[in-house]
Parts: structure tokens; C-alpha cells; sequence
């Protein structure tokens, strides 16, 4: 096997992973907000379409990476996702009824229909939000991996003071990028409250962040996760600056350079290995022993040179023909249809 391509797909990997949580982090984060920060139907309705049309295009960032894990990575995509069943076929859930919820939420003007995908808009953005961090928790600290490369654990081995930490870190996280996001996509009242939700919500997210990201350091940390801790802090000191100056661009892009600087600590601290086992280091999948074989990630990489581009490309796209902000002004009254 080629020395390089292995680990060329496993940056790869953790590419998409990062662009998922960092597009998918402000929609999650949206999601919650509905509840926390609207006030009434109308000022959901500005909060939702504010992410009406890219949130279902962020969500290709994770289908692309499931799929090239399962592609470059089988072993590891084997064992992740028998051990992981429950809580991903629980993220799997969340994230069909928030597409439905999302789709359904207006089509009648019920109290009692509108309030009820409402609700589910806000669970199944709280709760896939929690789940990813406590899962990457446990794929750094590692679980139990057999001789034969299997998962040999229950989900009792899953929930841990760790994983709990992680799982706060996310829902947080998400929620602060969605409030900074918020900010920049409105007008009115609705913009005010949220940087200065988004100004609380930064200083939970430093108190819970930094404890995380040292804690993990301190375990399974290197040179270079230092060096992600040190830009993710950093980064979200100066998001929370440029938001009380009501600079919510720069506010934006750094909160976001915190949540992609997290998410390669993560990376950075799990590599070489790629799951790691609590029982016996020698158990653990690594980006060398669980990789597909050669050829085939030969190929895959034609493909994704020429394809990664392409995609980003228009996504860009859509967030510039998007770009506007709204404000209750151009919500319109409901009507029966």
C-alpha cells in the first residue's frame, strides 16, 4: 500500500467532517434557537428561512463523509457504526424528522400542527447536536475493540463524565454559531437580541470549550491538537469581540474557524489511529490497517479531486445567491391554502 494515500484520505475525511459541523452547527444551532430566542410564530418563521435554502445542503457534507469512510475506511466504518448503532440510528432519526418538520411546518394553519413540528424542529436540532460531540468524545478516548477488530462494548460504555462534556461542548457551540448567525442574517429587533444572546451563549461556550479541549489534550493530545486548542480559543475570544462591536461577519467567520479548529483537534489528537481501543492499544484501527486497498483509493481520489471542487464550488453559490437578510417585514401573512 502506498505510505501516503491512506493518510491522504484520512485528512480527506476529516475535511468533510469539519465543513459538515461547521455548516451543519449553525443550522443545528438555528434549530434551537427557535425556542430560545423568537418570541412569537412569525419571528420562527424569520429564523427558519434563514437557513430554508442551504440546510439540506449542508447535510450532503455528511452523507459525503459517511460514504467515503465506508469507501476508504471500511473496517473503520464497520466497527463505528455497530458500535455506535443507537445513538446514530437516534441522529439518523432526528435529522428525517427536522427535513419533514421543516417541509410540513406551513402547510396548515392549526395551532396544534404548526406547535408540534415546531417542537420537533427544535428536539431534532438539540439532540443530533449533543449526540455528535459525545460520540467524538468517545472516538477519541476510545472503546472497546477487540482482537478481531469489533466492537465488543454496550452503550453503557458510551456514557461517560467525557463523552457528557463533549456532547455540552457541541450543543453550545452549535447553538453560539447559530445566534452569530442569526445576527447577520436578520434585521430588526430580532438581529439585537440575537448578538446579545450570542454574547452569553460565547462566554458558556469558553467555560465548557476550554475544559473539553484541555482535558482531551491532556489524554490523547500532540504538538499539533496543541496548536488547534490554542487557534479554537483564540478564535472564539475574537468572535465574541467582533459580535459586541456588531462586526457579525468577522463574528461568523471566526466563530466558525472555532468550530473547524475543534473539530481538527479532534482529528489530529485521534490520528494515526482512526479508532482507537480502550482494552489494547495493539486492537486499535488505524488509518493503515483498516484502508481499503490500494487501488481502490487510487481511485477514489481521481474522483474526489475532481469532484470536491465542483461541489463546494456551488454551495458557495448558493450562499451568495442567498446572502440577504430577513426580518419580519418580509414574512407574509398566512393564508389557507
Amino acid at each position: 500500500m502506498s505510505p501516503d494515500l491512506h493518510d491522504i484520505w484520512f485528512v480527506l475525511i476529516a475535511f468533510l467532517w469539519t465543513g459538515y459541523f461547521f455548516l451543519e452547527g449553525f443550522d443545528f444551532g438555528i434549530g434551537v434557537l427557535t425556542k430560545l430566542l423568537a418570541r412569537d410564530r412569525t419571528e420562527r418563521r424569520v429564523l427558519i428561512n434563514t437557513i430554508g435554502p442551504v440546510w439540506d445542503g449542508n447535510e450532503v457534507w455528511l452523507i459525503t463523509a459517511g460514504g467515503a469512510t465506508f469507501a476508504a475506511f471500511p473496517d473503520w466504518y464497520a466497527t463505528l457504526f455497530s458500535g455506535f448503532y443507537l445513538p446514530l440510528l437516534a441522529v439518523l432519526v432526528c435529522l428525517i424528522l427536522r427535513g419533514v418538520a421543516f417541509e410540513y411546518r406551513h402547510k396548515r394553519l392549526e395551532e396544534r400542527w404548526q406547535r408540534n413540528w415546531e417542537n420537533a424542529i427544535f428536539w431534532c436540532s438539540l439532540l443530533p447536536a449533543f449526540l455528535w460531540g459525545a460520540l467524538f468524545a468517545n472516538l477519541v478516548r476510545g472503546v472497546p475493540i477487540g482482537s478481531d477488530k469489533n466492537y465488543t462494548g454496550g452503550l453503557s460504555d458510551l456514557i461517560s463524565p467525557y463523552a457528557v462534556l463533549g456532547g455540552m461542548v457541541t450543543l453550545v457551540l452549535f447553538t453560539f454559531h447559530g445566534a452569530v448567525f442569526a445576527a447577520l442574517k436578520t434585521t430588526g429587533d430580532i438581529r439585537g437580541r440575537a448578538r446579545r444572546f450570542a454574547g452569553r451563549l460565547g462566554l458558556a461556550t469558553i467555560a465548557l470549550a476550554l475544559p473539553f479541549l484541555i482535558w482531551t489534550q491532556h489524554n490523547s493530545g500532540n504538538g499539533r491538537s496543541l496548536v488547534a486548542v490554542v487557534i479554537a480559543a483564540l478564535a472564539l475570544a475574537v468572535a465574541l469581540v467582533m459580535n459586541q462591536r456588531g462586526r457579525e461577519g468577522w463574528a461568523f467567520a471566526l466563530s466558525g474557524v472555532a468550530v473547524a479548529a475543534a473539530v481538527a483537534m479532534l482529528f489530529l489528537a485521534l490520528f494515526p489511529d482512526v479508532m482507537p481501543s480502550s482494552l489494547d492499544p495493539r486492537w486499535s484501527l488505524t488509518a493503515a490497517n483498516a484502508a481499503s486497498s490500494p487501488y481502490t483509493l487510487k481511485i477514489m481520489t481521481w474522483v474526489a479531486v475532481i469532484m470536491t471542487p465542483l461541489i463546494m464550488a456551488y454551495q458557495a453559490w448558493t450562499y451568495w445567491v442567498f446572502r440577504k437578510r430577513i426580518g419580519t417585514q418580509h414574512i407574509p401573512e398566512p393564508s389557507a391554502h
